[in-house]
Order: structure tokens, then sequence, then C-alpha cells
């Protein structure tokens, strides 16, 4: 399996078994947002890659989607089946795509690019790519340059920062994300203002958006 590193994993497997589901249960803005995008599209199947602890393949389950969900953490995974029964789940990493040969019309992908360094960015897009049907749609969001953490700790890689050990964040400026989805049709693109509450801390993040397909 590929995967980020150790570190990675023990970070997010400590997040989840001390805060649980930690973002809630509903769904974000984006997530309508690809709802509607992939509805138009007639698409019938999603893979959610970085699926957490599974608010959103619940979602899109509900609405009617056939939905699979990958995630590195073993303990998001667990609680995912619990929250979500009518999704299928894999633990695994988001670079050892596609599962089992499965090909998707859809991907929804929130906040999980920028957790990458460039050339794993580059691989993790390549694996989605060989997952997406060749009419299919891929719709991501990421950490924007006006974030206002951007810049705030150690950088690894230009504009990407160490928020926390074991824990890289790249954010993104709107050329740098047309440049990674380059090889791509870009349908949509833009930002969008997703408040979060955890740890008795609201706020929001700034998050860009892209809603792409493959150049046929």
């Amino acid at each position: 399996m590929k995967n980020y590193n150790k570190g990675f994993q023990e970070y997010w497997n400590k997040r989840y078994g001390t805060e649980g589901k930690i973002w809630g249960e509903k769904p974000t803005i984006s997530a309508h947002h690809a709802l509607e995008i992939f509805r138009k599209a007639n698409a019938k199947s999603i893979l959610v890659p970085g699926s957490g602890y599974g608010r959103h393949t619940l979602f899109f389950s509900q609405a009617g989607f056939k939905v699979t969900g990958i995630d590195f953490s073993p303990l998001a995974v667990n609680i995912a089946r619990q929250l979500d029964t009518l999704s299928e789940f894999y633990n695994g990493s988001v670079l050892d795509l596609p599962l089992e040969n499965k090909i998707f019309d859809a991907i929804y992908c929130f906040n999980v690019l920028h957790l990458f360094n460039h050339t794993e960015r580059a691989l993790f897009l390549q694996s989605c790519e060989k997952s997406l049907h060749k009419d299919g749609l891929m719709f991501f969001t990421v950490f924007s340059d006006i974030e206002v953490e951007f810049g705030k700790s150690y950088e690894l890689e230009k504009n990407t920062f160490e928020s926390q050990p074991s824990k890289p964040v790249h954010y993104f400026t709107e050329d740098d994300l047309r440049q990674h989805f380059t090889n791509y049709i870009i349908r949509e693109i833009g930002i969008v203002e997703e408040p979060e509450d955890h740890g008795g801390k609201p706020h929001t993040h700034i998050l860009r958006y892209i809603c792409a397909g493959l150049r046929k």
C-alpha cells in the first residue's frame, strides 16, 4: 500500500479516536453544489477519496448514488461503516486507486489533495483519472492561499507548510489549482466559504474548488 507516512496515519487515528465525528454529520456546502453538478451529468456512481467517517458518502448515498469511500485511517472507516450502511468502504491509501478495477461516474474529494507534497498530488490525480469513466467528473476542494493560516508555519515546499507534525498543508492559488488540472477540461472553478465548529472553536475555511473532466 502506498501511503503518506506512518506519522500521518497515527495523527488521524488519534484525532478520530479522541474527537470522533470531528466535523459533525451534516454535509458541506461544496457537497451540495457537487450533487447538483453530478445529477445534471446523470452520474450514478461516486468515489469519495479520503472519506473519513462517512458524512459525505452518506449524503450522496441518501441522494440515490452508488457510493464507495476509501480512507487511510482504519478507525475512520470503522466509524463510517456504522454511520453509513448504504455505502461501501475500503481502508487504504488514495494513491492505490483504482479499487479492484472499479470505475466511477464521479469523484468527490473534500480537503484531501492539499495534504500531499507535489509529487504525491500528481500521483493522486493520476490515480483518480484511472478510476473515472471517460465522461466522468471530478470535484475537489482544497485550502486556498486566502486562508488565515497560510504562511504561518515551517515551509516544506513552495506554499506547503507543516501545520502540525506529520501534517503538511498545501495552500492553492487559483493559477496553481489550474496547473494541477492542465490535463483535464475545467468545467468550473471558484471559492467556497465552509464554516466549521469543532473543539469549541467555530471558524470558516476559505476553500478553492474545481470541477473537471477528462480530455477526450
